[in-house]
């Protein structure tokens, strides 16, 4: 299983790391070349919804097609909270014919309700459980 963890490099900055060798920079909004917590979960969901869509879209459109995975969705300030996260999947089904597009839409949309963790995660509320310990 993959370890993940954040370790703090100065005020507000934080390095993302895993266990593979990945890692992602972190800080708040007025820091340069850093995420923001909720940028990456932004993140996290499109690429999850990229990720869920590409076998069905491979299949239909071959490995080399080209997509790209917008999310957006203000913070409500007052409650921390992002209320609604809008997602829009940009793919040229051009060479399709209207119904082929349509039929390939209704699979790719099944697809990403079926394996999408992250979206379903948001959707369905999850429990975080958080311990502190000190030395």
């Amino acid at each position: 299983m993959t370890e993940l963890w954040v370790q703090r490099t100065g005020t507000r900055r934080y390095t993302g790391h895993s266990s593979r060798g990945a890692e992602v920079l972190i800080g708040s909004a007025d820091v340069e070349g850093v995420f923001t917590p909720g940028e990456l979960l932004k993140i996290a969901l499109a690429g999850c919804t990229g990720m869920s869509s590409d076998k069905p879209l491979s299949r239909r459109l071959g490995d080399d097609y080209d997509a790209t995975v917008r999310v957006s969705g203000d913070a409500d300030r007052e409650n921390e909270v992002y209320p609604v996260l809008s997602e829009t999947l940009e793919v040229d089904l051009s060479d399709l014919d209207p119904e082929a597009a349509q039929r390939l839409l209704v699979v790719v949309e099944r697809a990403v309700e079926k394996v999408c963790t992250v979206g379903r995660t948001i959707k369905a509320g999850a429990q975080v459980d958080l311990s502190i310990e000190t030395d």
